[in-house]
């Protein structure tokens, strides 16, 4: 939808905007903190299978081995990145993602490519639209990480449980997606962010 990249260029580029102090603080926090690199970049899967770097302020000790999958209480994530990851606040450079045109404000949150090849055939309607910043998935599983902490092997229970109703809720934001529907999850995603602060 022609209105829907519009309105993504002009929140993107407002949001980038007015949130550049904040931008500013949390970048200083994370070099105060841990050092270089600041950003964490990472290749996810968007539009029409094209990857992409997607950019997120550095949350975890560099150089750190480990699971792909983070937890609650994972000993890699660093003191500021424990107040970025909880306010989401390390969430904020994914605007330039939404500006150059990889993301959407809102849309089906973009996986790396593993697990976008073991649900190939899904991910063929999936990613017919850009993934997004949040999304029905991410309000649901806004506790991903407490909930994938109570199984023995977090990773197996993301590939065979979370990631399967993930997907279920991407087909449906897919078939019932509107430009009222996008400003209702946004409105929604704004309210979890400021309950946990």
């Amino acid at each position: 939808m022609l209105l829907k990249r519009c309105i993504d260029i002009v929140l993107s580029m407002l949001a980038l905007l007015l949130m550049s102090p904040i931008l500013i603080i949390a970048a200083f926090g994370v070099w105060a903190d841990s050092g270089r690199p600041i950003l964490f970049r990472q290749r996810r899967v968007g539009l029409r299978f094209r990857q992409f770097q997607i950019l997120k302020f550095r949350t975890m000790q560099v150089q750190v081995g480990g699971p792909a999958i983070t937890v609650a209480g994972d000993v890699r994530i660093t003191r500021v990145g424990k107040l970025l990851r909880a306010t989401k606040l390390d969430e904020l450079p994914q605007f330039w993602n939404v500006l150059i045109g990889e993301m959407s404000l809102v849309g089906p949150r973009p996986e790396a490519p593993e697990y976008v090849d073991m649900f190939h055939d899904r991910y063929q309607r999936i990613l017919k639209v850009r993934p997004g910043i949040t999304d029905i998935a991410s309000i649901r599983f806004r506790d991903e990480e407490k909930l994938l902490a109570k199984g023995a092997e977090p990773l197996r229970e993301y590939v065979q449980s979370v990631l399967p109703l993930k997907l279920d809720l991407a087909d449906e934001y897919i078939r019932t997606r509107s430009l009222r529907l996008d400003c209702l999850i946004l409105f929604k995603t704004l309210l979890v962010i400021l309950r946990r602060v």
